[in-house]
Order: structure tokens, then sequence, then C-alpha cells
């Protein structure tokens, strides 16, 4: 994959341009959403979706394979074309993603394997900062994420847990407003999952820019979330909000609960898609 092709698909090609005070850099985007569909062919993967996420909040979205998580979240980034309904930032009036306010961590690192990893954090400032400038806040992100002291190394000699770091510093240098996540956490052994997730939560309580990650992990949802919403065959099914105090301990009964309402509604889900 070219130095291109990542800036543009993870739209890190430019910094978006300066906000009015109503919507100062750093701070997080609301997305408003109404009616939004998108077909593939005769495929009808999402059915007029109705949201609201406020600026600032962080939404899980869980649901079976399939049922238009993904699609949501790269309509949102101006990676596809809604085939009806439409989307809002902030107080913008148009279905255009702002440049530069949005980022995305994917489920692999897309790191440049020839680029140290500075280099690499450094494509998510794009090319319009100068040099020096650049450096300095990647070795600052570098070092929120705790890997400063693998700035010169290459991507090939870090565990996947490192390269996500590097990943989520990337998507982090230029202080994004949204931040999506598509399963980023995945692949990760169970250790070093909730070493990413603990990571993940520290840098939004800091930054406070708006998070949606989409997750089949329920447990990781409840942990990190302060709404999870369900999708099921292309439309938001379940709407749950996590009113408890951060950091959560895992494996409380606040905590079982909620999972437990959660994956009921998706078994529930599941067996009417299977009846239908």
């Amino acid at each position: 994959m070219t130095v291109q092709a990542l800036r543009r698909i993870d739209n890190l090609n430019e910094l978006a341009p300066t906000p009015g005070k109503a919507e100062a850099r750093g701070a997080g985007l609301a997305v408003t959403i109404h009616q939004l569909r998108k077909s593939f062919g005769q495929n009808q993967v999402l059915r007029g979706v109705d949201l609201h996420i406020g600026a600032g909040e962080f939404v899980a979205i869980v649901g079976r394979s399939g049922c238009g998580k993904s699609t949501l979240l790269r309509l949102l980034l101006g990676l596809e074309r809604p085939s009806g309904g439409h989307f809002r930032f902030g107080e913008r009036t148009d279905d255009a993603t702002p440049r530069g306010a949005i980022r995305i961590m994917f489920q692999e690192p897309r790191l440049l394997p020839w680029a140290s990893v500075l280099a690499n954090v450094e494509v998510g400032l794009g090319e319009q900062r100068p040099p020096a400038s650049a450096r300095e806040r990647a070795v600052a992100t570098l070092r929120e994420v705790g890997l400063e002291d693998r700035r010169n190394h290459w991507p090939s000699v870090l565990s996947g847990g490192q390269k996500q770091r590097v990943a989520l510093a990337r998507a982090l240098v230029s202080r994004p407003r949204v931040l999506a996540f598509d399963e980023p956490l995945g692949a990760l052994d169970a250790l070093t999952r909730i070493s990413m997730q603990r990571l993940i939560e520290r840098v939004w309580v800091d930054q406070r820019f708006t998070a949606i990650m989409v997750t089949h992990d329920v447990s990781e949802a409840v942990t990190l979330a302060d709404r999870v919403l369900m999708i099921e065959a292309g439309e938001i099914t379940f709407d749950q909000r996590i009113d408890l105090s951060r950091p959560r301990e895992r494996g409380s009964p606040e905590v079982a609960a909620l999972e437990g309402k959660i994956l009921r509604a998706l078994f529930r889900n599941a067996a009417a898609g299977e009846d239908a």
C-alpha cells in the first residue's frame, strides 16, 4: 500500500479548516443521521437509520456480521456514498464529511513497512504541517501511547499490540474531532486487548473526541461506551445507555447485568432473523 493510498483511505491528507468558537479543534463533533440508507445492488444493507450521537460521546455498535455496522462507518467517513437519507456533523447543513476532522482505526494496523514508527505517525498529519512541527507532534503522541522509545524502530519488530498503538497514535496525532474504530482490537490476545481498551479510554477521557466503535465484543462495548447500539437487518433495534462510573470493574454485578441484557437482545434478534 502506498503512502498516497493510506492517506486517502484513512482520510489523513489534510487538516480541517480552522473551526469557529462553537466547534473548537479538539472538541468532539455531534453526528446526526436521518433515514440513512445504503444498498449494494439488490442487497439493502442500511434501511433508514435515524441516530444522534452527542459531541464527545462514546458509542459502541454491535450486531452480527453483515448487519451494516462497518458500512455505517464508511458512509460517515465519506468512503461510500449513501443511497438515501442524510447525515451531518456539528452545525454543518450538508452531508459532507469535514476533511481532516475524522479519523478511523482499522482492525489491521496498516503501517508502512518501509517507514519508521515515527514516520508512520507523521503520516496522520498530512503534508501541510512543517516537518519540525510534525515531528514534535508525532513524538508527543507516541509518548501518549507509551511508545516514544520505539520511534526509530521498524514496524516489523513490533508486537501486534504495539503496532495497534502506533495505528492509534497515527489516528490521534491530528487531534480528530470524531474517531471511528472498526474492530481495532479483534486480532489481539485477551491481555493485550484489555490493555488497549484502557489506553483508548484514557486518551478519550483526555481529548473528548466523539468515538464510534464497531465491535463484536459485548464486554468491550460495555467497558468503553456511553451507549451501546445494535444494528440488525440494517436498522437500529436496540439503544442502551451505560450509566456506570469509569473505570469500570470487569465482572462486577452492574457490568455483568448490562452484558447479559445486550447478549439476550443479540440472541433474540438472531433467532428472529433465522425465523424470518
